[in-house]
């Protein structure tokens, strides 16, 4: 791969081109792709992950009100790209509540300023002019066809509020790749994950479009463990970064023990960032996935129809990641700290 070199700090780290990189001779493209979340430790991680590999193209960070308050993950995002050098990248706030109902913040587990444990810095790119929702419809109606990915790893809001102001994005879009839900399993009630469950009107309307999507639920991510021994390795890295990745973690395990029963913190979020990068850092099953919005007890469920053999990408637009490779996945985040610097 060849990289230019640009001065960052007292040192010159690895500039990548907007379009593409040169891997081995041969001229890749790279996979332009709109993040849109509400950082969150672990969204912080995908942040970083799309920031520090050669083959994202991060075109932007859109923000909802989800971990916490639309300010604060606003300021989250703005903050942590500026810890990675990456100032180049606009930031667009979005949606501050879900569709329907009022909105839930998860400060059990990310603090109350949804990045608690790490001091931030200040940024010093002002937060873009304009409604997420807009900036995410004008960027995919101005570049070809199947060419963005969108990466929601937060409640749908903005995604749901952008299909249905601009119905001609879903046949534009390459795929979608989000964070959210579970087959088998959930976090914020028996049944379902968070991001579903706060928003499940907005996840019923990005689930039934026609879109390619797919769904990196709690049973995959709940594999993507940050243990000591990967904590470690972040930080033998070395650099300011990698102390501020380590600090977050600290804070993460020590609410996933105290919340949710884990010994070490699962990193959801970037998992989505990771198999867009290399599919095969996970294994996927193709099977129809529907949001339960009626249940009492089964509210923002993702119902996966796993009966019979797995059906065709023509038969079915919506698949499931199941396995997770762990040493290739920590290998990229880790190499993305590190090229970051």
């Amino acid at each position: 791969m060849t990289l230019f070199l640009e001065k960052v700090g007292t040192f010159y780290a690895p500039a990548f081109s907007k379009e593409k990189n040169i891997c081995g001779g041969k001229i890749m493209k790279r996979i332009p792709i709109i993040l849109d979340g509400d950082p969150g430790h672990d969204d912080a991680v995908a942040i970083l992950l799309a920031v520090g590999n050669p083959n994202i193209d991060l075109l932007g960070v859109t923000t909802v009100g989800g971990n916490q308050s639309l300010d604060k993950v606003t300021y989250n995002a703005r903050a942590v790209l500026e810890k990675a050098h990456a100032t180049d990248v606009p930031v667009h706030a979005g949606c501050d509540r879900p569709l329907v109902r009022k909105q839930e913040v998860a400060a059990s587990i990310h603090g109350e300023t949804g990045l608690d444990g790490v001091e931030l810095p200040e940024p010093s790119r002002p937060l873009e002019a304009g409604h997420a929702v807009n900036w995410i419809i004008d960027t995919i109606m101005s570049n070809e066809p199947g060419t963005i990915t969108l990466v929601p790893t937060g409640p749908l809001t903005n995604i749901a509020m952008a299909a249905r102001m601009e119905p001609r994005i879903v046949e534009r879009v390459k795929e979608v790749v989000l964070m959210g839900g579970g087959y088998h399993v959930g976090n914020w009630s028996a049944v379902a994950e968070f991001n579903i469950k706060v928003d499940p009107e907005a996840a019923h309307i990005v689930f039934n479009e026609a879109w390619p999507i797919t769904m990196v639920g709690l049973d995959l991510t709940h594999q993507a463990l940050c243990t000591p021994e990967v904590q470690q390795r972040i930080e033998g890295v070395g650099t300011d970064l990698a102390k501020f990745v380590s600090g977050l973690m600290d804070f993460f395990r020590k609410t996933y023990q105290d919340n949710q029963d884990f010994i070490d913190p699962p990193v959801h979020d970037p998992c989505t960032v990771a198999y867009l990068i290399d599919p095969s850092v996970m294994t996927t099953r193709r099977c129809p996935v529907d949001v339960e919005i009626h249940g009492d007890l089964t509210l923002g469920m993702t119902v996966a129809d796993l009966r019979g053999p797995e059906p065709s990408a023509e038969e079915c637009h919506t698949q499931v990641a199941v396995k997770l490779d762990f040493n290739k996945f920590w290998d990229l985040v880790t190499d993305a700290i590190k090229t970051i610097g």
